[in-house]
């Protein structure tokens, strides 16, 4: 039997002990013919996505759930990749959000919107940049984990994130774990309404990517794995464009790009015709 959510003015017996993880998963993909452009590409990533950039993504999103940044280590990887952990713990000042509570599953509001309240807990991201070895697609990835405990669910910094990458193809999980006590003792296993991750995404995100979800209820998982619908091939020729190469060229290429961002999706590999 399900628990039911929390109210409000529940009093909890001590600490909200809840653990709430939200991972994601962020994936570009581009196309470079040459070895040089192959090497330029990498050496963007590892300039746009280094420690010190990383860092002010996780500290943007520390400020924006209202948490205090107690200790951070950042490395950057040669040739290539960076890591960046943030041990964060909660603010004592937590400001109203009028018509909207940590337990009102609508799309997060923007970075400017966003004061709540955070319990001691970790933000993660590392980085992955790799190319094909003979077909020119290279892709980059972003691994990102946002762990909290208390009754602020790192949900409200999806959209942050989503628009400070604004990648390919977006994998994200979020759990529930644990469970609380109120004063008379009863167990509470989650503290917020929710069935799925799409209803704390933005308009203009549902609009730009297909979504398919796996969700778990009863073990409070939810998946959902995202995939842009449209896209203009000019954006993925790294160091070139469309008109460097002939129809059919372009044909190949778009072909392969699809089916690079379509493996990704559906987690397996498909027909190399």
């Amino acid at each position: 039997m399900k628990s039911k959510k929390l109210d409000k003015k529940l009093q909890l017996y001590g600490f909200n002990n809840l653990t709430k993880s939200l991972s994601f998963n962020f994936y570009d993909v581009c196309y470079a013919t040459s070895e040089r452009h192959r090497d330029e590409y990498i050496e963007y990533i590892d300039e746009a996505y280094n420690g010190d950039r990383l860092t002010q993504i996780l500290n943007d999103v520390a400020h924006m759930i209202g948490a205090t940044v107690l200790n951070t280590a950042t490395q950057d990887y040669h040739p290539k990749g960076a890591s960046v952990t943030m041990l964060i713990a909660e603010d004592d000042e937590v400001l109203p959000q009028p018509e909207q509570t940590a337990d009102t599953p609508t799309p997060g509001p923007l970075p400017e919107a966003i004061v709540a309240h955070l319990d001691k807990s970790h933000i993660t991201v590392h980085t992955y940049p790799e190319s094909h070895p003979d077909k020119g697609v290279m892709t980059f990835r972003a691994d990102i984990d946002v762990s909290t405990c208390g009754r602020v669910s790192p949900l409200r910094a999806l959209n942050y994130l989503i628009q400070s990458f604004d990648e390919d193809i977006v994998v994200m999980d979020y759990r529930v774990r644990g469970f609380t006590r109120d004063l008379r003792g009863k167990k509470h296993f989650i503290d917020h309404k929710i069935n799925s991750i799409q209803n704390f995404l933005a308009k203009e995100t549902k609009r730009r990517y297909q979504m398919i979800d796996v969700n778990v209820y009863q073990e409070k998982i939810f998946h959902t794995k995202m995939i842009l619908k449209d896209y203009d091939l000019d954006d993925y020729l790294f160091g070139q464009g469309k008109s460097d190469f002939s129809k059919k060229e372009e044909r190949i290429i778009e072909h392969r790009i699809r089916r690079e961002m379509s493996e990704i999706f559906y987690g397996r590999n498909l027909s190399r015709a």
